[in-house]
């Protein structure tokens, strides 16, 4: 599915919304045609728009012919903008480049008419309808139960999350790319979206918690099993280990609970500094990561283990107190 084709990413293109819009009978958008032609549609398109306040209109099942212009325009794109067939890293980037070619076109003028095909639309926008200020989310949202091994099921696969959330409740918003899940009003997990069938997707981090408190599960956790990582963290683990043993391994995975407030780059930058002035250990690498963020000198003192800030703490004295007094005050 890309961009063009989904409702709201269109009326974000146009910035207006249309009265109405011609549909197909799309499982995701109709749930049952009645026998006298009504569609029943499914609760997140109604939803949908109820929130943009469009009329729907639909074309007979299996008459193409009913939307003639639109499966020209899609010969016609096919054609033009994709052959030879275009490769792109992401669907970000591939409608990024269809944007651009359509963007092209409106200066074309076509055969029957005088004027060009952004001068048309202009006439057809006028016509329609503002934006509400808020976009409408098109997702399939659904409630789900978090299972004893900290995941949730969506449409055959399974999303890991925060092993603070067993058992509870949850929320799931299915997007064509990604699955966020939440509990209550906190999103607590957000994962690309799979589709292949009994598929399980991990965060390693999510499972840091339980790990820290079973520590000699550490080597054999599934959902660590695949997590690459910059080879500084594997020479910290090893350093760790030889020093401390199983305390140097509950430490080590103190040093990746960082990862649940921080971002990667700013952690493993961290360890490369205790690295290489010799400060290994939770508490330094904790330092150097909050010093990063406030973009602050570190402040550590290597004459001792475990190489914690350096404090000043100076002699107390009574004229610190006296600006106090300078206001007066009851």
């Amino acid at each position: 599915m890309t961009r063009s084709s989904h409702p709201d990413c269109r009326a974000t293109f146009f910035e207006a919304v249309p009265q109405s819009v011609l549909y197909d009978n799309d499982r995701c958008l109709v749930a049952k045609i009645m026998p006298n032609g009504e569609r029943q549609r499914t609760q997140r398109f109604s939803a949908m728009l109820s929130h943009y306040v469009i009329r729907d209109r639909y074309g007979r099942p299996g008459k193409g012919n009913d939307k003639g212009k639109v499966e020209g325009l899609v010969g016609y794109s096919r054609r033009n903008f994709m052959v030879p067939m275009p490769r792109f890293a992401s669907w970000a980037e591939f409608n990024d480049y269809l944007e651009e070619q359509c963007l092209k076109r409106q200066a074309d003028i076509l055969r029957g008419h005088k004027i060009s095909i952004g001068e048309r639309m202009q006439a057809d926008l006028a016509a329609m309808q503002d934006l509400p200020a808020a976009p409408f989310e098109a997702c399939d949202l659904r409630s789900g139960q978090v299972t004893s091994t900290s995941v949730v099921r969506y449409r055959g696969n399974d999303y890991s999350v925060p092993v603070a959330f067993g058992h509870r409740e949850v929320w799931i918003k299915g997007f064509v790319d990604r699955v966020v899940i939440g509990c209550a009003t906190e999103v607590i997990a957000e994962h690309v979206r799979s589709y292949d069938k009994d598929d399980i997707t991990f965060d390693p981090v999510h499972y840091l918690r339980l790990i820290e408190r079973k520590i000699m599960a550490f080597d054999q956790a599934a959902p660590l099993q695949d997590w690459n990582l910059p080879d500084a963290f594997s020479t910290l683990q090893r350093l760790l280990e030889a020093r401390q043993g199983k305390t140097g391994k509950r430490e080590y995975v103190q040093v990746l609970r960082l990862l649940e407030q921080y971002e990667q780059n700013v952690l493993h930058a961290a360890i490369k500094d205790a690295l290489q002035i010799g400060a290994i250990s939770f508490d330094a690498i904790k330092h150097l990561v909050l010093c990063r963020v406030e973009r602050r000198q570190p402040r550590l003192d290597l004459d001792l283990y475990p190489f914690l800030p350096r404090t000043t703490v100076a002699t107390t004295s009574t004229a610190s107190y006296m600006s106090l007094l300078g206001g007066g005050g009851a």
